[in-house]
């Protein structure tokens, strides 16, 4: 993948182009059709994703959670913690997204440290929203 591509997605945007290129190296685009289960509640995570473009709906069982548009990601959770997914994540235009693997996300988690504050910031905030109502 084109590491200038990533600048557009804000948890890549200020990283130097030489740790860009890291992160490009490790990740690949897909297209993704509407209605496309990206991430299913139970299952292993294997995966991270940031939405290039396109919109995703983020449930819980029935319960409608978030949506995520460009510039979001999700899978950061379960793949971080080699535990299963807790919410699913379902296409809900066309998408591209960035994909990168469980081993290569640690990897870059271990080695970018600014990468891996945002995303630690992201995980505290979406806590919130999945935290059940009552």
């Amino acid at each position: 993948m084109d590491e200038s591509r990533l600048r557009q997605i804000p948890v890549f945007a200020t990283l130097s182009k030489k740790q860009r290129k890291v992160v490009a190296r490790c990740a690949d685009e897909v297209d993704v059709q509407p209605g496309t289960h990206l991430c299913r509640e139970g299952e292993s995570a294997y995966e991270f994703f940031a939405i290039e473009a396109g919109t995703a709906k983020v449930v819980r069982g029935d319960q409608y959670l978030n949506q995520l548009g460009p510039g979001e990601f999700f899978g950061e959770m379960g793949v971080l913690s080699k535990s299963r997914r807790n919410a699913s994540v379902i296409a809900e235009t066309p998408m591209t997204a960035v994909v990168i693997t469980a081993p290569a996300f640690r990897h870059i988690d271990r080695e970018m440290p600014e990468v891996a504050k945002k995303i630690r910031f992201a995980i505290d905030e979406r806590l919130h929203w999945l935290e059940p109502v009552g």
